[in-house]
């Protein structure tokens, strides 16, 4: 059995944010509106700020993570594993642990600088995989 490459290894990392990360937003949600009205599904939720922010970080790496995966499984396909290939993901994993963390705190530019970061490397990525 083959040992799980360091890329791949943060695609899985990167996707267990994605599986955790709603359920601080979801507590908070029941947390104001209380659990029979949460379950209800209202038209309109609400939360305490920093929880609707993150609930945007979400829904931004659900957008964003498949991006990712396809430079990382791309480079499985092709047996690219290079030291880019590498920073690159760990790089991207840090990235999107700082991004719900920058929206939270709504300090003005972190949040799209953890994006943009996070965009770039998958970039050089998708150009190491194609190149190699």
């Amino acid at each position: 059995m083959r040992a799980l490459s360091i890329e791949l290894r943060y695609l899985i990392y990167v996707a267990t944010i994605m599986a955790f990360i709603w359920v601080p937003y979801i507590l908070a949600h029941i947390a104001q509106v209380g659990l029979v009205t949460a379950l209800s599904y209202p038209d309109k939720t609400e939360m305490p700020a920093w929880a609707a922010r993150l609930k945007r970080a979400h829904h931004n790496l659900v957008e964003n993570i498949p991006l990712f995966a396809v430079a990382v499984l791309a480079g499985e396909f092709r047996n690219v594993h290079t030291a880019t290939t590498a920073a690159c993901a760990a790089i991207f994993f840090w990235a999107r642990v700082a991004h719900p963390i920058a929206a939270m705190s709504n300090t003005w530019g972190t949040r799209t600088a953890a994006f943009a970061v996070g965009w770039a490397v998958v970039v050089v990525y998708l150009f190491a995989v194609l190149t190699a």
